[in-house]
């Protein structure tokens, strides 16, 4: 027991393996053993500095993106000229040098690839349409968890939309007889051929490969969908609505087969590392569902036929006597459009996967 000169009274604790004492001040009976205190804002000092160190890594990733951009515009630009260059050559040459020209282009196209994924990471100007309707918003995401996330978002809404369709076609052609909810399925199909677009501008910002007439498609589809939702009641309208519910009703059909198939395919593939991670399904045939998903091929050729048969209608009663909508001829011709596009891209496709079996057959 010690005493101070503030008349507290300090008992020490025996056996206390940190040998500390208890403090016993007058009035008092507990003992409590002393703890160092925190103290008082050294919490927000973290914060504060665990900020700082965030937003210094930020802007040196800022500063890496920009420099990295740089770098791969300037080597874009070079393989450009350099690809100019052997093409101007290769008139003239020889056979041999031909051949090394073809060798050198090769490679161009492979580091042109290359370049491809790595802007898949960068930030970069959006298109005409990103930028009408969302601004100049950077869109790219930084990770591959995040890039396959939205992907697989994007697959599941398709999904979704398409049984959703199908319901609402089915009720509007059996059930629902109303201008009203016609009008609610075409918005509804405008809405969503829209979204389609924007989500897939999305995707080939951060690196999908989906190109040429596959997107395409949805924006003629979208202009198709917004004709139809203009086109006014009457006797033209109603000779071709249970046609074109029909037509709804087997195209959504069709969209779900490719939809669940397709996903398959493309998570086997994947797994084999013959797919990108970003590769979508598609309202079509392409030269990767040739193994496993050629029996869908006689239902798309029959939607793009009746794709075909509703210009071949429309233009019938764009001639009829009591036709004074202008949304009849538009239409006939969205719907040609939209058949050879569908018609000759899938077969371009098939074609060329023939020909390059058969070239497989002939090697030795």
């Amino acid at each position: 027991m010690l005493i101070d000169q503030d008349g507290i009274t300090h008992y020490l604790v025996k056996g206390h393996p940190s040998g500390c004492c208890c403090v016993h001040e007058d009035l008092s009976s507990s003992c409590s053993t002393t703890k160092p205190k925190k103290q008082q804002g050294e919490r927000p000092r973290n914060k504060k500095e665990t900020h700082r160190i965030y937003k210094q890594k930020l802007e040196e990733l800022t500063a890496l993106q920009t420099l990295c951009s740089g770098s791969i515009s300037k080597q874009k630009k070079r393989l450009r000229d350099l690809k100019h260059t052997l093409q101007r050559y290769k008139r003239h040459a020889s056979q041999e040098e031909a051949e090394l020209v073809q060798q050198m282009s090769a490679h161009i196209k492979e580091r042109q690839n290359v370049f491809f994924d790595m802007e898949a990471y960068l930030p970069k100007k959006n298109g005409l349409y990103l930028n009408l309707v969302l601004g100049n918003v950077n869109v790219t995401l930084l990770s591959n968890q995040a890039k396959f996330a939205y992907k697989d978002e994007y697959e599941k809404f398709k999904l979704y939309l398409t049984i959703i369709l199908l319901l609402g076609a089915v009720a509007c052609r059996f059930v629902l007889h109303y201008r009203v909810t016609d009008e609610v399925f075409n918005f509804l199909l405008v809405w969503y051929y829209c979204t389609l677009t924007i989500r897939e501008s999305i995707l080939i910002s951060n690196g999908s490969r989906i190109k040429g007439w596959w997107v395409s498609h949805h924006y003629v589809s979208a202009f198709l969908s917004g004709v139809m939702l203009t086109w006014p009641n009457g006797l033209i309208y109603q000779k071709f609505r249970n046609q074109f519910l029909a037509f709804s009703i087997f195209q959504s059909c069709v969209q779900f087969l490719q939809y669940y198939y397709q996903r398959g395919c493309l998570y086997r593939l994947r797994a084999l590392g013959e797919r990108n991670h970003l590769d979508l399904t598609v309202e079509g045939f392409q030269s990767w569902m040739w193994r496993g998903l050629t029996f869908l091929l006689p239902f798309l050729f029959c939607g793009h036929f009746w794709q075909l048969y509703n210009a071949v209608t429309l233009f019938e009663l764009s001639s009829h006597e009591e036709c004074r909508e202008w949304q009849v001829f538009v239409l006939a011709l969205t719907f040609l459009v939209l058949f050879l596009g569908n018609f000759l891209t899938t077969l371009k496709v098939v074609h060329a996967k023939l020909q390059k079996n058969r070239n497989k057959t002939k090697q030795p």
